[in-house]
């Protein structure tokens, strides 16, 4: 029997797997084993992305796998449970940590906030405890063909940049996952899922049909945009423009949903603190999804425990109901705004809480606008078909939705409304929604039909980067007191660079060895015309993290260098500089001295 090749959709909060072994044929989803409830485990198809580090409060046996009896945490199904009660000692959003530039990804600092007896992890590992376990639990139940030994296709969010990307390589590698792995884009993911479930899709789409593909999930939202072109008389599919990285999803509704059942518990004389407010939230998200799930039902029950670290103090028990529900989701996440508007700026408070780096503004609708108005050249290269001159935005034909918020029927409704009313007021035509299957499980089974693709079967969304890449360059400028050297950007990658394909920057420059350096990198998403070589400004980029090394060489030299960037197959970005005698020194995030 052919061996299948595998999608994994590491989620903010869930994870998924599926396999596909043929094109005539959806990918399956698998089975992953967890522990469900104390001293219980079952198979469920959806591993919940919660990591939780137990003290002395459960039983050893309780947390025991079939393939680890003696295992020390948590991961899955229970995890999410245990933590609604005691959340000191649960990670998640470990994801949206992956890609936070502003703490040092390597170092144990999850859970976030938790006191000093709690012991910590850092993003990677815990994202890689997450990988860990599901290659554990498919090997489990398929000994005859372990996970590592298939050609496995993971995802990352479209708006992850060139570090989030490696770093999430460098989890895989210690889950032991990433010798034959490869990397795909959520929202592609997602138009793959819908592809190979709709065999007649070509009937679906034509020449010149843009497809907004909005993903909005439990703690991170992505919009993409696919063009619908002719190559050689057949239909081809190209991701023309990706968005930011919006850190805004489920979650923030989960926390307002919190908000809204504490003031009525306040209103009741029921005070709560920080940690039972944290467990409101696991507990009115679980709520959620039960409202969500049954249209029939009016109210599910909340429940949260006492003070304390440990259950004491008594339960609190109340209910969210429906309407709770729909207006503090819908009107207060998307509300009817004019495509002119952008998300707000609040005024910044001079200090803050360290922690996750998340919208300011909760209107999902702004930051849609903002993106289809900042891509307005994205189709600008294409044939006219899909490029309309004249127009203040991109105007979708076709929507496709992805991600666990967009399963409600009130919200995917409340985003066509707003979009059709942008397209309307400047004459265009209303776009069709290319429904899907379940948005929870779209993603995995996606990525297991791009593994496909990769071998030849099936159609391909071209695309290649999703942003431009860049490189500081100190000018060699006379010193002036007060003065720092100023530097430039010059462009390493370009937009839509293909995977697998390397280029080398024209001019030779110099690069400091045998002494401590700090390299700097940006990026965009929305410049598109850049090529390599060209210089831009840094502060129309976004600043990635600097890489801080000391680079083999004699001490304080200054080497005649050129710049050459890879896109490699998986989907990273790497950079080397390489000397006229062939001497090279890699920078990567994760430094590789030569």
């Amino acid at each position: 029997m052919e061996r299948p090749t595998i999608g994994l959709d590491l989620g903010t909060t869930h994870i998924a797997l599926a396999a596909a072994r043929s094109e005539d044929e959806p990918p399956a989803v698998a089975l992953l084993p967890q522990v469900l409830h104390e001293g219980e485990v079952g198979e469920r198809p959806l591993l919940p992305s919660f990591l939780y580090l137990p003290g002395d409060e459960l039983r050893p046996e309780a947390i025991a796998l079939p393939w680890d009896p003696s295992r020390r945490y948590v991961v899955g199904s229970f995890a999410r449970e245990q933590g609604a009660r005691i959340p000191a000692r649960l990670v998640s959003s470990a994801k949206s940590w992956l890609s936070h530039a502003g703490v040092d990804r390597r170092q144990p600092v999850l859970p976030w906030g938790a006191p000093e007896e709690v012991p910590k992890v850092s993003p990677i590992e815990a994202s890689a405890r997450y990988l860990q376990h599901v290659r554990e639990a498919w090997d489990h139940l398929h000994p005859e063909m372990p996970l590592a030994e298939l050609d496995l296709v993971l995802t990352v969010p479209a708006s992850f940049d060139a570090v989030a990307r490696d770093l999430t390589v460098e989890a895989a590698r210690m889950a032991g996952l990433a010798e034959r792995m490869t990397l795909l884009e959520e929202p592609q993911a997602a138009l793959y899922a819908w592809v190979a479930s709709h065999p007649d899709w070509r009937r679906q789409l034509q020449v010149g049909d843009l497809i907004l593909v909005c993903d909005i999930g439990g703690g991170t939202t992505d919009f993409s945009l696919i063009a619908v072109l002719e190559e050689e008389g057949a239909l081809e599919l190209r991701r023309v423009a990706v968005g930011d990285h919006i850190l805004l999803g489920g979650d923030n509704m989960d926390l307002a949903l919190a908000y809204a059942v504490r003031a009525r518990l306040e209103q009741q004389g029921q005070k709560l603190d920080d940690w039972q407010l944290r467990a409101l939230v696991h507990s009115v998200r679980q709520a959620k999804e039960q409202l969500f799930a049954d249209a029939g039902l009016e109210a599910a029950p909340v429940a949260i425990p006492g003070r304390g670290s440990r259950l004491v103090g008594g339960t609190i028990r109340t209910e969210l109901d429906r309407t709770t529900l729909e207006s503090t989701l819908v009107d207060g996440f998307f509300p009817r705004v004019e495509v002119s508007e952008r998300p707000s700026a609040q005024r910044r408070v001079g200090l803050t809480a360290l922690g996750l780096p998340y919208a300011h503004d909760p209107a999902f609708t702004r930051h849609l606008a903002a993106f289809l108005s900042r891509q307005a050249e994205a189709t600008a290269t294409l044939p006219p078909g899909v490029h309309r001159e004249g127009r203040s935005f991109l105007h979708p034909t076709a929507v496709l939705f992805n991600g666990g918020v967009t399963k409600a029927p009130s919200i995917r409704a409340r985003i066509l409304e707003v979009l059709e009313s942008w397209i309307a007021a400047e004459g265009g035509q209303p776009p069709k929604v290319l429904e899907g299957a379940d948005p929870d499980l779209a993603v995995a089974r996606g990525a297991a039909y791009y593994g496909l693709v990769r071998k030849g079967r099936g159609v391909r969304i071209r695309g290649g980067a999703a942003r431009s890449y860049y490189v500081g360059i100190e000018r060699a400028e006379l010193a002036v007191p007060g003065v720092p050297p100023r530097v430039d950007a010059v462009c390493v990658a370009p937009f839509g660079m293909e995977e697998g394909t390397e280029v080398t920057l024209p001019e030779p420059l110099g690069l400091w060895v045998g002494e401590p350096a700090s390299f700097r990198f940006f990026a965009s998403s929305a410049r598109r015309d850049d090529r390599v070589g060209d210089v831009v400004d840094p502060a129309e980029l976004e600043e990635l993290s600097p890489i801080e090394t000391v680079l083999q060489g004699e001490e304080g030299a200054v080497v005649p260098v050129r710049l050459r960037a890879r896109l490699t197959e998986v989907g990273t970005l790497e950079i080397a500089a390489v000397e006229s005698g062939g001497r090279e020194w890699r920078l990567e995030y994760q430094i590789e001295r030569r």
